[in-house]
């Protein structure tokens, strides 16, 4: 296969309504030439909008998109130079294998042997070498999602769109298909555009994330930048299992009941409501703190076992619930250590402190 050439893509003050409704407000969003970014949001966010405002299958209300310093925004679809992978495949099921990876070829003149070729080179890609003739139908999920992206990538377009491509397979083949796809992406380097609702997916997959919520770009950054540094509560409540603890503010400082949690606050914090955001990762349960950790006094109220790990689930006071995950009981014949109902102690590390502010 040849070079695919990249693109940048530039996104300016774009809007989309309907009557009162802004499925989108307003949204900026600048994505690097060869960069996967993931728009990651709830359903109703407004980022598959967005993803067919790029497409050209809707029509935005106002604004700009740029790919390679080219507005794209009146093109037709067709004259975008995207491959597009959708939610259920689309795949032709008349058309053999060979003919669907074929088809974009087709369309733009690619006579026959030099297309049979370049769909052999493609099959070998995806790893379906001996599969071209097959119909539609007697593929498995993860075979006809790897043709959906071998006929989007054939022609070499400029950007891949991805609409949430892996949400009809199963867990285990969602994660082997997850390496796959960001396999692809290495090789060929196309500007790709995802969208899911997976928070695992997206940090699995991504270069850099842009939350979606209401219409907006929440935030944008790399996996562990958005993962660790949540700058709003709705970030940090929607990435991960993620509990959130009111705290109360006291001259400068954030106070969870009897503890100083911070003795100053400045950082992603308002004048609203100020929030501790907890992760069953972060939180230990300890006969003692280490030195400089935050320690709150908490009850057993239930545990799961799930294999290689318990989650706990323990009440802080003022009867704030949160989960800690621990190592397994599997060496104590399965029993959890921690019943229903002891007191313990739980700790957190300075460095895995999260304070959010009320959402504006």
């Amino acid at each position: 296969m040849r070079q695919i050439m990249k693109a940048a893509v530039a996104i300016r003050n774009v809007s989309k309504s309907y009557g009162s409704f802004k499925a989108l407000d307003n949204v900026s969003l600048d994505i690097g030439a060869g960069e996967f970014l993931t728009l990651l949001g709830p359903s109703g966010s407004g980022k598959t909008t967005l993803l067919m405002v790029l497409a050209g299958f809707t029509r935005a209300s106002s604004g700009s998109i740029a790919v390679g310093g080219v507005e794209m925004l009146t093109m037709p679809p067709h004259r975008r130079d995207i491959g597009m992978v959708f939610q259920n495949y689309a795949l032709f099921p008349h058309m053999s294998v060979v003919d669907n990876i074929g088809y974009p070829l087709k369309l733009r003149g690619v006579e026959g042997a030099a297309r049979r070729r370049r769909v052999d080179e493609m099959l070998e890609v995806v790893q379906l070498s001996g599969f071209g003739q097959r119909g539609i139908h007697e593929l498995s999920g993860g075979q006809r999602q790897r043709i959906a992206l071998a006929r989007a990538l054939i022609f070499e377009p400029r950007i891949l769109l991805l609409d949430e491509p892996l949400s009809a397979l199963d867990k285990q083949l969602r994660d082997r298909m997850q390496i796959e796809i960001r396999r692809l992406h290495e090789r060929f380097g196309t500007t790709t555009i995802n969208v899911t609702h997976d928070q695992q997916e997206a940090l699995t997959m991504s270069d850099r994330i842009a939350i979606v919520n209401g219409g907006t770009i929440a935030q944008v950054g790399a996996p562990t930048e958005i993962y660790r540094y949540p700058r709003s509560r709705f970030v940090a409540e929607f990435m991960g299992e993620t509990c959130m603890v009111p705290l109360r503010r006291v001259g400068e400082g954030a106070w969870f009941h009897e503890t100083e949690v911070q003795p100053s606050v400045s950082r992603g914090a308002g004048p609203g409501g100020l929030w501790m955001a907890l992760r069953p990762e972060t939180l230990d349960i300890v006969d003692a703190p280490a030195s400089g950790a935050l320690c709150f006094d908490a009850k057993v109220r239930d545990r799961l076992y799930r294999g290689d790990t318990d989650v706990v689930y323990v009440e802080l006071e003022g009867g704030h619930e949160v989960r800690i995950q621990v190592p397994s009981g599997a060496a104590m014949a399965g029993r959890s250590p921690y019943a229903s109902g002891d007191r313990v102690k739980v700790a957190l590390a300075r460095e895995d402190l999260v304070l959010v502010g009320d959402d504006a």
